[in-house]
């Protein structure tokens, strides 16, 4: 995918004494007295804001937080704690503007923090008046958050409509690299008829452009098959193995004709379960169904676990994780692949009695010599708790955005820096 980058920008001479708004994804947890808990988001959105100054711009930077009513400020919705907090990483003073759709006083050299942007009316439907507004602010806009590229709204989309030039940050960069390179993500020129741009195969990223490296394998995982059903239903047709874990293993399982005792499963999705193996399986590709489990009578960290065959499992007996046979046939796939996206933990990773499947797998993610793409909240908590972020190719910063990448979806960020791309 061709779009304009903002760091080619900065090394060809032209953001220094411009006017640079930057969309950044400052949306972090605040504890209930208003101070932020964790602070990955912010660091994460530093370079770009001292790249923009150390070209000699005029900053502008603006983020959503937590879920404000438009036109109804209230001082929970306020980005007050996040420019406390810019202030002390970029060493140097960062003022909140309140009130800035109309008019925002910035020099080059200096930054501002642009309250709440979901606040403005017209931010979530993307009126064109305010992003025509917005547009007028600036000489480049850049976006710099992954995390809101699934939604078309007025800081992520409107305003690279109207803006003189619209780019990539370095954050939004790096993921649509990660990205085409794990799934060979098309140009925006050449998107099926339901719109979903092709992952995978011949001429995907562009003319002739080669797909990923195989074997590729995927791994998605959550409690319900009915949340991530499009997610495999897309992926059955471009992966050589699809492992399923957690509830939605739990689900195939019944599928394969197997009992699962009282485990979390969708028996009504039992068809659209099969639909997906045999789809796998009439292109050569698979979907290991696990051949042992680890099992507890309640849900519970102090419940005494079994590991059990596939075939054994109990009325009473709750699946929580895959058994060891599964996770050594599963680690010996993953360490043999070319390509490996990673989305959910296999089991009940909380409880350390039935964490051994997702750790076991986690390390041969790190050991594979693949290039390995991650993303969403609970795998980046694993990844965390087993100490392999610097083992995985790339961790993805963007939840519902990767989740839409994986179901083939066309997210708006990038389609609208595509087209301005080539205008």
């Amino acid at each position: 995918m061709k779009v304009l980058r903002f760091e080619d920008l900065v090394n060809e001479g032209r953001v220094t004494g411009q006017r640079v708004f930057i969309r950044a994804d400052l949306n972090v947890p605040l504890s209930a007295a208003g101070e932020i808990t964790e602070d990955t988001r912010i660091r994460a959105s530093v370079p770009c804001i001292e790249m923009a100054l150390q070209a000699g711009a005029a900053v502008m930077v603006t983020s959503h937080l937590g879920r404000p009513t438009e036109g109804e400020f209230k001082p929970e919705d306020s980005l007050a704690p996040v420019a406390a907090r810019l202030s002390e990483l970029l060493g140097r003073e960062v003022k909140l503007v309140a009130n800035w759709v109309d008019g925002v006083d910035v020099a080059p050299g200096q930054v501002v923090l642009l309250e709440n942007c979901r606040v403005n009316v017209g931010e979530k439907k993307n009126k064109p008046e305010l992003a025509q507004k917005m547009a007028a602010l600036c000489d480049i806009y850049v976006n710099d958050a992954f995390g809101t590229a699934h939604r078309a709204e007025g800081t992520t989309y409107g305003i690279a409509e109207y803006a003189k030039v619209a780019c990539a940050g370095p954050l939004l960069a790096a993921e649509i690299d990660a990205i085409t390179q794990a799934l060979a993500l098309g140009a925006v020129a050449g998107p099926s008829q339901d719109g979903a741009l092709p992952l995978g195969g011949p001429g995907a990223a562009g003319v002739g452009a080669p797909g990923p490296k195989r074997p590729l394998i995927a791994i998605v995982a959550g409690s319900k098959v009915s949340t991530k059903l499009t997610i495999l239903q897309s992926l059955s047709s471009k992966v050589d193995g699809l492992i399923v874990g957690g509830g939605i293993a739990n689900t195939f399982l019944l599928a394969a004709g197997l009992k699962i005792g009282k485990s979390l499963a969708e028996p009504d999705l039992v068809g659209e379960a099969t639909a997906v193996i045999e789809a796998m399986k009439a292109r050569g590709a698979e979907v290991p169904i696990p051949v042992d489990v680890v099992c507890a009578k309640t849900f519970a960290a102090d419940a005494p676990a079994a590991v059990k065959a596939a075939s054994e499992v109990a009325d009473d007996d709750l699946i929580l994780d895959i058994g060891p046979k599964t996770a050594a046939i599963l680690a010996d796939k993953l360490k043999a692949a070319g390509t490996i996206v990673w989305n959910g933990p296999v089991g009940v990773f909380e409880f350390d009695a039935f964490a051994h499947g997702t750790e076991t797998i986690a390390r041969a993610i790190a050991q594979s010599p693949a290039f390995s793409i991650a993303g969403g909240g609970d795998t980046l908590a694993a990844i965390a708790k087993y100490g392999i972020e610097r083992d995985v190719g790339y961790i993805s910063t963007g939840g519902g955005a990767f989740l839409e990448v994986l179901e083939g979806k066309t997210l708006p960020a990038f389609e609208i820096l595509a087209k301005r791309a080539q205008s």
